[in-house]
């Protein structure tokens, strides 16, 4: 099929690890609503008008794992992101989604992966002229002790997939030819990960999901950075009453989130903020509220200073919903990177610095204004290869 005729251009099938979380269950709904009432989701994506060649983000498919046996519309009742008036009239195409349980944990990886691929074979098969595109979303995790591991046949047999559960889901998309999206701030981009997936031919994106207040983040101290104003200061709390909240209670589960927000404002300044007083003055603070739910709320304080370095403030109050700021990210994605396979890209793509708290890639570019030009750039890039590869 050629993707640049006149021919009915084939589904993005999002495959998604965590299928049954806020997020996850968000996009699953968004899904079903792209075909029904597209008014209600394509305004909200930043893709709706790109890949032709892809077709209408209309045309989508659903499936995923997830741990929790319930369905998905159970899911959506349980996580109250979306009111049921809203989605109500979708049960049925949302109820007819794959659902599927993920590999028993006791398992070993090799064994994990093997599982997931079959799997991952027989939903192709269901849709064969579908574009795959594997979503990681399960929940942060430890770090897991992954380096020095220099190939995927030794992470096959030496990690630990009870602690790292993610990798079993993307060794089996990179070695199903599936391309690859880190939503999460778990570190599954590894040498052995990258080498396998340039070996297989395959795109992967990540990591960490840059959604609320982290977006904001880079917006202002890009504008910061190009005005010369000196960031003294900078502190930033969440509260969030979701499962995502609750989970990053725990220091080991919330390093690595909590490492890419503040690493990610001295990479774009060029200076550690707090230099002047000896220590660092970004603080970030994540707590976990139940009342609040998906309703994540955000408090910043900058401190910074201009000539004759008299200080100033900025004071900023963000009141978002944490899925549904993630779930057009999430199909935006999805068809980034079926748009980077059908063009010949494989490994890290740090093109799309533009959607992470911290992008994986060489050189990815910091700056929000070099993020989106990057954009258009692979945007071109990918439209001339698709182009010339089925002229």
């Amino acid at each position: 099929m050629n993707p640049t005729d006149g021919s009915p251009k084939p589904p993005i099938l999002l495959m998604v690890a965590g299928a049954a979380g806020a997020v996850a269950s968000t996009v699953a709904a968004a899904v079903a609503a792209a075909s029904e009432t597209p008014s209600a989701v394509l305004p909200a994506l930043t893709t709706a008008d790109r890949f032709p060649y892809l077709g209408s983000p209309q045309t989508m498919a659903f499936a995923g794992w997830d741990v929790p046996q319930r369905s998905l519309t159970e899911a959506l009742r349980s996580h109250r992101v979306i009111p049921d008036a809203k989605w109500r009239d979708l049960d049925t195409a949302i109820t007819a989604m794959p659902l599927l349980e993920a590999p028993d944990p006791a398992l070993k990886l090799r064994d994990q992966t093997q599982q997931l691929m079959d799997e991952m074979r027989s939903l192709r098969d269901a849709l064969p002229h579908a574009h795959p595109v594997l979503i990681n979303l399960l929940p942060a995790c430890e770090t897991c002790g992954t380096d020095g591991i220099e190939s995927a046949d030794e992470l096959l047999d030496r990690s630990d997939p009870a602690a790292f559960p993610d990798l079993a889901y993307v060794l089996a998309a990179i070695r199903s030819s599936i391309p690859v999206v880190n939503f999460t701030p778990n570190a599954v981009e590894t040498p052995a990960i990258c080498r396998e997936a340039v070996r297989a031919g395959v795109p992967i994106a990540g990591r960490d999901g840059k959604t609320g207040q982290t977006f904001l983040k880079v917006v202002l101290a890009s504008a910061f950075k190009a005005r010369r104003l000196t960031v003294d200061g900078w502190y930033s709390l969440n509260i969030l009453g979701n499962a995502d909240g609750e989970n990053l209670m725990d220091p080991a589960r919330a390093a690595g989130k909590m490492q890419n927000k503040t690493r990610l404002l001295d990479e774009i300044l060029g200076y550690a903020v707090g230099h002047r007083y000896g220590a660092s003055t970004h603080k970030v603070h994540i707590d976990y509220y139940p009342p609040r739910g998906d309703a994540k709320e955000a408090w910043d304080v900058i401190d910074f200073s201009g000539l004759f370095e008299l200080p100033m403030s900025l004071r900023i109050n963000l009141q978002g919903r944490d899925s549904i700021l993630a779930a057009p990210m999430v199909i935006d994605l999805a068809r980034w990177l079926a748009a980077a396979q059908l063009a010949g890209f494989s490994g890290p793509l740090a093109d799309l610095a533009f959607f992470f708290k911290k992008p994986v890639g060489s050189t990815p570019p910091l700056q929000f204004h070099d993020q989106v030009a990057r954009l258009a750039e692979f945007e071109s890039a990918c439209a001339q290869r698709v182009g010339k590869d089925n002229s």
